[in-house]
């Protein structure tokens, strides 16, 4: 991983590129991307060609030699390689920094980047079968059917659903015998469900557990492919805690949603939906979005709901480094907002995207629009002075004492370093 305290975080604005600048002739270019030290902007380009349809990647404006057929899903790594998805002659893999992976196959999506370390990996089809390839190299075993992948944090194992049998059209009592079941590096469990679902690693990259159905209407979890007990009406995303290693999971009983540590209540089933858990690094603090009343969102810490709440969605949740606070975006009316440690900030937008946490934990960052499309950034509730064509999520230094700007400004893309008090 790149050291973040290597960019430039000089106060200033800096103007990388006039946004449709390419160094050829191009047909068109589509949305761009920022890297995270901003000091890059990427697009795919369609080059043009009187005979065939040729694209590459243009980066500043300078296009990759390399061109492809198609060219799609460009993506940032965190330590800054640029990744795209591209096909020649008809057979898919994965370029990086202009250079492709030896290995090919029918088709290839869904790019994921390790969480500690370098490793990336994508969802790959051959033949007709499913499987997954890390830094080029393919897993294991593949299947009729894979999903719901995730990779492991030091990126060397993915774990996903598996269709370990075939079932024939309209067969429901093959379905209803168990099908599923989970396969890590392409070595699936001894065991099937009827259903699988939200793959979770824990922090060591040992350990498995998803959400399983074992029957038409029974659900619970299973780790390293062994069941909880008991059953339930329905369940989402297990997560494990860093620290002891136990699981939860939100579940489902008597029509309410509680949360579930190792198959026992510890928040009981009295709200209308409870997803999306989330533990800080010391495994003290379980946060979870939660419904506590008919459509009225909000996120609960070890079982404590807030009191603001969005009549409408939660869509993301962040928690802090430290793991003592935490940012919820959503919606009331049709308008986003926030609401950061049960404290509902003023204003309201077309648009807000996902909160954006200081190293230090002290500070909370994140992108709006507004009405008109025109973007800002939103730091500890106060607007920056200026609006823009585009801004992406905002970066924090590594001493938490400046802000990075990634924006499209009068058709230029720039990266505006600012102290935190100049908001």
């Amino acid at each position: 991983m790149k050291d973040a305290s290597l960019w430039d975080w000089n106060p200033g604005e800096k103007e990388i590129v006039a946004c449709d600048a390419c160094s050829g002739d191009c047909e068109w270019l589509e949305e761009p991307i920022a890297s995270p030290d901003g000091e890059k902007v990427a697009r795919v380009a369609k080059v043009r060609d009187d005979e065939e349809a040729i694209f590459t990647l243009a980066v500043n404006g300078e296009l990759w030699e390399s061109t492809f057929e198609k060219c799609w899903y460009p993506r940032f790594t965190p330590d800054g390689r640029l990744t795209a998805l591209c096909s020649e002659m008809a057979e898919w893999t994965l370029v990086v920094d202009g250079e492709p992976w030896e290995e090919k196959y029918g088709f290839i999506w869904d790019t994921r980047f390790a969480a500690d370390g370098d490793a990336i990996s994508v969802s790959v089809q051959q033949d007709m079968e499913y499987g997954y390839s890390i830094n080029g190299e393919a897993w294991g075993d593949f299947f009729e059917n894979t999903n719901h992948p995730v990779l492991s944090p030091d990126g060397t194992k993915v774990a996903s659903v598996v269709q370990t049998r075939n079932i024939p059209q309209a067969d429901i009592f093959t379905f209803k015998e168990g099908c599923f079941s989970v396969a890590i590096n392409g070595q699936p469990w001894d065991t099937t469900f009827v259903n699988c679902w939200d793959t979770a690693f824990d922090a060591t990259g040992e350990h498995v557990a998803v959400t399983v159905r074992t029957s038409l209407y029974d659900y619970t979890i299973a780790v390293d492919g062994k069941a909880w007990s008991s059953r339930y009406q329905c369940m989402w995303e297990p997560r494990f805690n860093p620290k002891d290693g136990s699981v939860v999971a939100g579940a489902r009983q008597g029509g309410k949603w509680g949360m579930l540590k190792d198959d026992a209540w510890i928040w009981k089933p009295t709200m209308f939906q409870c997803w999306k858990p989330a533990f800080s690094a010391d495994g003290a603090n379980l946060w979870a979005v939660v419904c506590p009343d008919f459509g009225r969102w909000t996120a609960a810490v070890n079982g404590d709901v807030w009191g603001e709440k969005f009549k409408q969605v939660v869509s993301d949740m962040t928690v802090s480094p430290d793991g003592k606070r935490a940012a919820i975006i959503g919606k009331t009316d049709d308008q986003w907002g926030i609401i950061v440690d049960d404290t509902r900030w003023v204003g309201w937008f077309e648009m807000a995207y996902p909160a954006v946490f200081s190293p230090d934990s002290k500070h909370v960052g994140y992108a709006v629009e507004r009405k008109g499309g025109q973007m800002t950034i939103i730091l500890d509730g106060h607007a920056y002075h200026k609006d823009f064509d585009k801004v992406w999520s905002p970066v924090f230094s590594p001493d938490s004492q400046k802000v990075m700007i990634r924006c499209l400004d009068g058709g230029v893309y720039k990266r505006i370093v600012v102290p935190i008090s100049d908001f």
